[in-house]
């Protein structure tokens, strides 16, 4: 019998390895085998035919002299500040709004979640030309030329605008997700109590969903720092406002691919590799302040 158990038992682990076998090998291979080799390049000067040479840290004091470099630092900061507040607090109210009893529920989430099944370069092309200076939609209802794409002073604002329009469905899906946990008898108490809407909202729903809006603070944080791809669509290499919108990754993307420096493009991934393992512990140190996990 022990003979059959041990078998048995050799068998299950078997198909269980066999089971996991294509998601271990596709994280070594796509993930943990490149980050490596970004990590061998920061500290490389690249050659022709895809040749290296170790240079030891001589990226990173290129990099740490560079004035490019802290202004986007800067830029990507300030994103993040434009985007994940305004983002969060529009998302949750979206879920609330979503969360009650009103006609069309289903199609108005249905509605608020459509950009993000939009493939980015369709939202970009349709915000560029919302935003054109000479004959876009939004100059004309203003009746004022304003450069939205071209003038430094507020490119960066224009971009933070679409990223908050096409993440909002996003976040209020999963923070109406957290809503829809939270149960009716506290609001019920609430009432009989003789407490207000907004009296349940700041006392009752706001810390019962704060464990999900943790979440999408994470994944919106993450985002808003690795954010590039809106930043390439929306302003052409010829932008004379591209400095003050390039992000960290716009930025690497421009060092590996442009100028063909990837040990440099390197060391700015490892950069923002650590930029966002210090914003998610800070998080993680600062949600037993404000997280409410008890049922």
């Amino acid at each position: 019998m022990k003979e059959k158990a041990s078998k048995r038992s050799r068998s299950e682990s078997m198909w269980g390895y066999i089971m996991i076998a294509p998601t271990i090998i596709g994280l070594l291979v796509l993930n943990i085998y490149p980050f490596l080799d970004t990590i061998k390049l920061s500290f490389s000067k690249t050659l022709p035919f895809g040749l290296y040479e170790l240079r030891g840290v001589q990226n990173y004091v290129k990099m740490f002299a560079s004035a490019e470099f802290w202004r986007a630092n800067m830029n990507t900061i300030y994103f993040c500040v434009l985007t994940v507040p305004i983002g969060l607090f529009l998302a949750l109210v979206v879920a609330v709004m979503l969360n009650t009893k009103i006609k069309g529920r289903t199609f108005f989430r249905a509605v608020f979640f459509l950009p993000m099944v939009v493939a980015p370069a369709a939202v970009a092309m349709v915000w560029k030309w919302i935003f054109n200076t000479e004959y876009g939609i939004l100059n004309t209802l203003l009746m004022h030329h304003i450069n939205w794409i071209t003038d430094p002073n507020i490119v960066i604002v224009t971009c933070a605008i679409v990223a908050i329009w096409s993440n909002i469905g996003y976040d209020a899906v999963l923070l109406l997700s957290g809503l829809q946990n939270i149960s009716q008898s506290y609001y019920e108490a609430a009432s009989l109590d003789g407490a207000t809407k907004l009296q349940q909202f700041f006392h009752i729903t706001l810390p019962m969903v704060s464990p999900t809006l943790f979440v999408v603070l994470i994944m919106r944080l993450m985002s808003s720092i690795k954010v590039y791809d809106l930043i390439y669509m929306m302003i052409e290499q010829s932008n004379p406002a591209l400095t003050s919108a390039q992000s960290l990754m716009y930025l690497f993307f421009r060092e590996s691919f442009v100028t063909g420096d990837r040990g440099l493009g390197s060391a700015v991934v490892i950069w923002t590799v650590a930029f966002i393992g210090v914003v998610t512990l800070v998080q993680f140190w600062g949600q037993k302040k404000w997280v409410n996990y008890e049922v």
